[in-house]
């Protein structure tokens, strides 16, 4: 090879030899999922953040006349629970930014030195953070944390994308819902931890964020670590032991053989159709997932707990009683949005994508439709019946579109055009929360009763599936004048390191892993599932209280 033997990190060091068990490479791709998806439970810190002062008898809340901008510098007074917020909305504002820009990089340097950048951005942003908090400066946060830890989730989220799809073109939209799925899960084991490492290193004048900050990313960058490490690429040529692709004739006309150059997705329309997919299908998701506790607690008021009471008329201890109630039923949601990853993409193997997509948007129509009328009848178990299957299907979305996006543009790319994609994300979590917070205030202001607020949300959200059902059945195999010829594919394998055939794989490319032991496949499954159970097993405990 010119130029020497390939870097520890690069693309041509880790194409598997003959024999490699791609079982490995899912929990590979869980071990980094699981630890970037903390961001989704950030929000255990922003209450011990708004405290950190006053604990240590240090100072008291921020003015409420202060700016954001004030406030990114104060050092004498603690920070507002919705300044804390804006590095959540950073984390998905960055996750977007960075797959679309650097999905093309990806695809050519490979999966392991974008899980390297991505674990050194994210733990490295959590450690920044740290020194921010340790100093009380909140723009260290915002860097450390938000823009940083950002472009760490961005890397991270695609990295095993491109990847699985390679391994496992029989199985696609499985192997795809199993790595999304880990980031969907990483709230459940992160939070949890938190809490736990919080109240450890917690005492009268200190509530141990620093500390549990610096101790989650030494752990998370040990674990993702190992995931990046262990991400191995098929030979060019490689499948399954036993499968044959299907003969062009007999194929599924929306799955193509050939692929897209990430450069030209902009221009076909059948990206901007599944763009507008992914965007409705999450902001109607997201809009839920922002306003369940509320909604349930407004509601069902007092019947949450057996007393006959509007919400508006239950007293302090009351209103902490269906609080706890509130939050068994966000952990029960959040089991159905992770099983619902890896469900749903996994029948959309057997479904197509298409289908998947139209019954997410037909069934998920019906269920919000519901919503009015079970909270209108005081069916609890209709309610959080349609909230949970709903919630199912905004996860599984996420999980399904890779394999959409494969089966259309191919999988050559299909990494950076996923990256493109979130784009979608980005979108809908500004689009659903707005429309579900501004139509919950307004009609407040006409005087509606709470239950009653959130009727009108629900048809919103109808019409925004509507869309999404309208673009999804729109769409249509793509183009032949939009595909590389074999010319244009040629270069794109050159740069992005891939060999002929897998007979060139071997001491050409620095000792690539062949042959691997059975034991070896377990523990590393083991690694991923043992914290992925604990997790599991948190969340329970919590969703019981919703039974209790």
């Amino acid at each position: 090879m010119t130029g020497g033997e390939p870097g520890l990190l690069d693309k041509a060091r880790i194409i598997a030899g003959p024999g490699y068990n791609r079982w490995l490479v899912p929990p590979a791709a869980l071990a980094i999922h699981l630890c970037i998806g903390m961001a989704y439970g950030f929000s255990v810190f922003w209450l011990p953040l708004s405290k950190q002062l006053t604990a240590a008898g240090a100072g008291a809340a921020c003015p409420k006349d202060m700016s954001f901008f004030a406030e990114l510098f104060a050092t004498g007074c603690d920070w507002h629970v919705a300044t804390l917020g804006w590095m959540y909305t950073l984390f998905f504002v960055f996750l977007g930014c960075a797959a679309a820009l650097w999905g093309g990089w990806l695809e050519h340097a490979g999966p392991r030195k974008a899980g390297v950048v991505s674990a050194v951005c994210w733990c490295g942003g959590m450690l920044i953070s740290a020194l921010g908090i340790h100093t009380h400066q909140f723009w260290m946060m915002i860097l450390g944390s938000g823009v940083i830890g950002g472009i760490g989730l961005g890397l991270g989220y695609i990295s095993p994308v491109s990847t699985l799809i390679k391994w496992f073109p029989d199985r696609r939209g499985m192997a795809t819902g199993m790595a999304i799925m880990g980031f969907g899960g990483g709230a459940m084991i992160g939070s949890p931890l938190a809490v736990d490492l919080m109240k450890y290193f917690g005492t009268a004048t200190d509530v141990g964020v620093m500390q549990t900050f610096v101790v989650m990313a030494l752990v998370y960058f040990v674990f993702m670590l190992g995931g990046a490490f262990g991400y191995r690429v098929p030979a060019t040529g490689w499948k399954p032991e036993g499968w044959t692709p299907p003969v062009a004739k007999t194929a599924n006309t929306m799955i193509t053989q050939r692929h897209v150059h990430v450069s030209k997705v902009w221009g076909i329309p059948q990206f901007w159709l599944v763009w507008m997919v992914l965007t409705m299908n999450v902001s109607a998701g997201i809009g839920v997932i922002g306003m369940a506790s509320p909604m349930l607690q407004e509601v069902f008021g007092g019947n949450l707990i057996g007393v006959a009471k509007k919400f508006g008329e239950l007293d302090k201890t009351q209103l902490a009683a269906i609080a706890t109630v509130a939050g068994g039923f966000a952990a029960l949601l959040s089991l159905f949005n992770i099983g619902g990853r890896f469900f749903w993409a996994s029948l959309s193997d057997k479904l197509g994508r298409k289908l998947t997509y139209t019954i997410f948007f037909i069934l998920g129509g019906i269920l919000y439709a519901s919503i009015p009328g079970s909270a209108a009848a005081g069916s609890k178990l209709l309610f959080v019946g349609a909230v949970c299957i709903i919630l199912s299907m905004y996860g599984g979305g996420f999980a399904t579109v890779p394999a959409y996006l494969a089966d259309l543009f191919g999988t050559q790319m299909v990494g950076a055009i996923h990256g493109r994609l979130l784009t979608a994300w980005a979108t809908a979590g500004i689009l659903g929360p707005v429309v579900v917070n501004y139509m919950r205030e307004y009609q407040l202001g006409l005087g509606i009763p709470r239950e009653q607020v959130y009727n009108q949300t629900m048809y919103i959200l109808v019409g925004m599936l509507v869309i999404g059902l309208i673009c999804n059945l729109m769409i249509r195999p793509v183009a032949d004048k939009h595909f590389m010829t074999e010319a244009e594919l040629a270069n794109e394998k050159r740069l992005a390191h891939e060999r002929a055939a897998a007979t060139e794989v071997g001491s050409a490319m620095g000792g690539a892993t062949g042959a691997v032991s059975p034991v070896v496949v377990m523990l590393a499954w083991a690694a991923v599932g043992i914290p992925l159970a604990w997790g599991v097993y948190r969340t329970l405990l919590s969703a019981a209280k919703f039974f209790s």
